[in-house]
């Protein structure tokens, strides 16, 4: 998914792979600026199970500086052949400190009710804040069976954003 809002459009990833988990993709070329980077940094990894940085030769000893540890760091440069080419710098580890509530967050109200309904969880959210439901999501449910159930959701979505290029790869 094509610029992947998270906590409620506090930050959107440029790319996310949504399968087994969810593999976030920043994207710096050159021409950007890294002044966004720390709240984006923040942001993504209270969500994201992998995350992956990928810049220009310009920013890459800045990145490998800034982003955490867990954090992959790939470089995109122009090959021999006039082709896009990256290279890998850092792998991609898996992230330590996910956020439970932002986790939650990623649920529209109605797939977060439908995840309370099905274990008997929604009396008395069904028409509270969506603060309220998500903090009840996180009560009834583990993180990570919290982050299944997201993801079944999100893999479930047909109408995401219509200005937003979607790709399926078989699953």
């Amino acid at each position: 998914v094509g610029e992947f809002s998270v906590i409620h459009g506090a930050a959107r990833v440029d790319i996310a792979v949504i399968n087994g988990s969810i593999h976030g993709y920043e994207l710096k070329s050159d021409l950007d600026t890294l002044y966004r980077l720390p709240s984006q940094m923040e942001a993504f990894s209270s969500v994201m199970d992998y995350m992956t940085i990928v810049v220009g030769r310009h920013h890459l000893l800045e990145a490998i500086r800034i982003v955490p540890e867990w954090w992959g760091v790939s470089i995109a440069k122009i090959d021999s052949h006039n082709s896009l080419d990256f290279c890998e710098i850092r792998a991609t580890e898996e992230n330590p400190h996910r956020d439970s509530i932002a986790v939650a967050q990623l649920l529209w109200r109605g797939e977060a009710i439908s995840i309370l309904e099905n274990r008997e969880q929604a009396r008395g959210v069904r028409s509270k804040p969506r603060k309220n439901i998500y903090e009840r999501l996180i009560s009834v449910l583990d993180q990570e069976t919290l982050r299944a159930e997201v993801r079944k959701c999100l893999l479930a979505r047909t109408n995401w954003r219509p200005d937003l290029l979607q790709v399926s790869y078989g699953g």
